[in-house]
Order: structure tokens, then sequence, then C-alpha cells
């Protein structure tokens, strides 16, 4: 028995991005924020939400303290909410080397005014990311209200080892822009992700369309045993919520302990 129902609120932004134009879709997150995510206590928007999926990071990318970050931060102070999401961050590859480069950065925003950031490992090779953008080097952990929070980007949908329960988090974030002729992979993964890692699985899609891809959401949030506890509308704009329950994913693994017998391996990350 524990001593209190540990929760965590919930709220998805299933998003039509209006393409390269980030004062447009800054706007956009704050009146959905201020209305529709009243109740939350961590939203999560699609990748690049600024921007749309752009291959031309040297027109559309951010600085660290450019206006996209800085309005996201005060964003989440302001509505006392924690953010997840990604931007195209131009920045230094790393803080040793001169050398600058092009970043699909996913952040979380913390209500206190801090952020922490997680680079995308998995370049999306057929859409030309890998050619424009800086592949990350390790992942994040985040602890917020109780909850291991571990945010991945889209692409990372796809390989499960890096996307691997190490005892390290109750919850797996994708955030992404999968397209809409991909849809069947997308809605299979995540549920597989789920069901092996006994974590709950938040997956945040835009919908709408840019110029080479149509979107058609299917966002969603898993439990642990792979179910739908809320699905977006496909095709169309809107919000799902759901609320999270820390001592029901503890019962459940205590119950069906799996991951005991999970195979042991180490992970090099290059």
């Amino acid at each position: 028995m524990y001593d209190m129902d540990r929760t965590l609120k919930v709220a998805l932004f299933q998003m039509d991005i209006v393409w390269e134009n980030p004062q447009a879709n800054c706007l956009k997150v704050a009146r959905w924020m201020e209305h529709e995510a009243a109740d939350a206590d961590l939203v999560v928007l699609p990748e690049m939400f600024a921007t749309g999926f752009s291959m031309t990071p040297e027109t559309i990318a951010q600085e660290m303290d450019g206006e996209v970050v800085t309005f996201m931060r005060d964003l989440a102070q302001r509505t006392g909410k924690a953010i997840i999401t990604s931007v195209a961050i131009h920045d230094h590859v790393r803080r040793t080397d001169p050398q600058t480069g092009y970043f699909n950065r996913l952040f979380f925003f913390t209500p206190d005014g801090v952020w922490l950031t997680y680079n995308k490992h998995h370049l999306f090779r057929m859409g030309g990311e890998h050619e424009h953008y800086v592949a990350g080097e390790s992942r994040l952990v985040v602890h917020y209200k109780g909850f291991r929070i571990c945010p991945l980007v889209c692409y990372d949908l796809r390989f499960p080892v890096y996307s691997r329960n190490r005892q390290d988090y109750d919850v797996l974030v994708y955030v992404a822009c999968w397209p809409e002729s991909r849809r069947y992979a997308w809605s299979t993964l995540l549920r597989a992700r789920a069901i092996e890692n006994q974590a709950y699985v938040i997956g945040v899609n835009r919908c709408g369309e840019e110029p080479k891809n149509r979107y058609s959401g299917d966002s969603a949030v898993l439990d642990y045993m792979g179910q739908p506890l809320a699905e977006a509308a496909p095709s169309v704009e809107g919000t799902a919520t759901a609320t999270l329950s820390l001592n029901d994913l503890t019962a459940y693994r205590e119950a069906f302990p799996a991951y005991l017998d999970a195979d042991a391996f180490t992970l090099i990350e290059e």
C-alpha cells in the first residue's frame, strides 16, 4: 500500500503547424495552453513545433537565447506547466569545440524557469535530416513530480535498443512529425515500446500538411500494457488528456516483473 496517489496530468496538442512561422505557432500554443490545458501538469507538443520539419535550418533555426526559446521558457513559468517539444537550434557542437552546427533539439521547460535538453540522436536519413543537423550523443531522463520521464524525438521510435528501459524511467515521450503514409508503423511501434518497456508512452504527432508531407496525427497516451488512455481524433488539430498513476505502474511491475528477465547489454553511444 502506498501513502499517496502519485499522479501526473498530461495534455497533448496535436497541432497543425504553420510552415516556418515561429510567431504564429508560438501564439497558437499560448492560446491552447490557456484554454485547453488548464489542469495539466505537463503539456507535450509535436516535433519542431515552431516551424514544421524544415530542412533549411540556416533560415529557420533559433539561437538558445532567441525568441522561441525565451517565449517557451516564459510560457512554462506563466502557466505553471512543464512543456516538452523540439526546436531547430543553432549552437556549438561542443562547448570545447568552436565548430557550430544545427540541432533538432528537444526541450523540457519547467515551471521554475529552467530547461533540460536532448539533441535528436537518430536523424531521419530518408528526409535528408542527417545532412542538415548534428546528431545528439546521449539521451535524457527528467525527474518531474515524482515521475522519471525519458523524452525522445520521432525517428528514435524505430530503434528499440536506444529506447530500452534500463529501469531508469516511468514515462517514454515521443514528439514527432511522422507522415500519414507511415501511420500504421507509428501506432504499432508506440504500443510495442510501452509493452516491452513496461512504461507509459506518450506520442504526440502533428496533423495537417507541409510542402512535402501530409500528417494524420494519431497522437496517444498509452499505459504500460500498450492500452490507450487517451487518443486524439485523426487528421484534425485537437487535444487529448490523461492522468498517469505511478502507483498503478509500480503495482503492475511488481505483479508482472518481466524486466527482471531482460537481456543484459551495454549501449555504446557514438
